[in-house]
């Protein structure tokens, strides 16, 4: 293979050691029912690849690495489940997670909700210093379900965890690696010769020793699918909710899910007052 595509990223083999798999999803890099169907076969061609060591994941679009998941959508969520027995989120995070090759992001632009679930389940992460993360969920009426409560608190701690989880506001890099959330944030400028330095340092050596590494160290810093399904069921079941579908409708009217101020500030947006309700029509 030398170049796999799909409808929101490819995959493309600079040797049999190294691939780099580019997020191209315009214009906001939203992450989408059809994207949690493909993730599961790039995870598939990996794993198949014998000879494979790193994938370095990046994105075409420098303001968005990947971003949340497409809230307009969620009843489109797919319900079927991959070679796990999971639901294919679950799927696609404990999989990735456990490859036995490793999983490097190098991360400019915003990375959020599901999309920073799903870079939660790399093994390294690389961010520009102009990136910005955020789990915005609860501010949005809902919840992370894509294992965020699950990866976040095993990272950075449970009282950090607990305050990007509940603030729902975007956390800037230098921040994002004092907490755990990344290996190194480091100048913009620095950031490709970082990363593809290590990346093909480490795809030089044998595959055997870099799956050992992962697999020994993975017994005690990876959640359970059984913890994660939890979350997972309960985010799907928080569309339902009153003030989720009040939060959904408010946002979307103000540019959720759509290029502009919006999402490139969202967590400040998520921090303002709703508008008020209107008042009971009397008959």
């Amino acid at each position: 293979m030398k170049t796999q595509r799909w409808q929101h990223f490819s995959a493309i083999a600079e040797s049999d050691h190294l691939w780099r798999v580019v997020f191209d999803n315009p214009p906001i890099n939203l992450v989408t029912p059809e994207m949690l169907v493909e993730l599961p076969e790039l995870v598939d061609r990996i794993e198949a690849a014998a000879e494979l060591r790193v994938v370095v994941f990046e994105s075409a679009n420098a303001d968005y690495f990947l971003n949340h998941y497409d809230t307009s959508r969620v009843a489109d969520t797919p319900k079927n489940v991959g070679v796990t027995g999971y639901p294919l989120t679950i799927d696609t995070s404990t999989r990735l997670a456990r490859l036995p090759v490793a999983t490097i992001a190098k991360i400019r632009g915003r990375v959020r909700g599901i999309g920073s679930e799903l870079t939660l389940a790399m093994d390294m992460r690389f961010a520009g210093e102009h990136a910005l993360f955020g789990q915005p969920e609860t501010a949005s009426g809902n919840l992370p379900g894509g294992g965020g409560l699950e990866y976040l608190p095993l990272l950075m701690g449970r009282a950090r965890a607990l305050e990007v989880a509940l603030s729902s506001d975007d956390y800037p890099a230098d921040l994002a690696e004092r907490y755990g959330w990344v290996n190194r944030a480091v100048a913009d400028k620095d950031l490709d010769i970082i990363v593809d330095t290590s990346a093909r340092r480490i795809a030089s050596y044998d595959k055997e020793s870099i799956a050992a590494v992962k697999r020994q160290i993975d017994r005690h810093t990876l959640p359970t699918a059984q913890d994660m399904m939890s979350s997972l069921e309960a985010y799907l079941t928080s569309f339902q909710w009153p003030g989720s579908k009040r939060r959904l409708a408010a946002a979307m009217a103000a540019g959720r899910n759509q290029a502009g101020d919006y999402e490139m500030r969202l967590g400040y947006h998520l921090g303002r007052p709703l508008p008020p309700e209107d008042p009971p029509r009397v008959t």
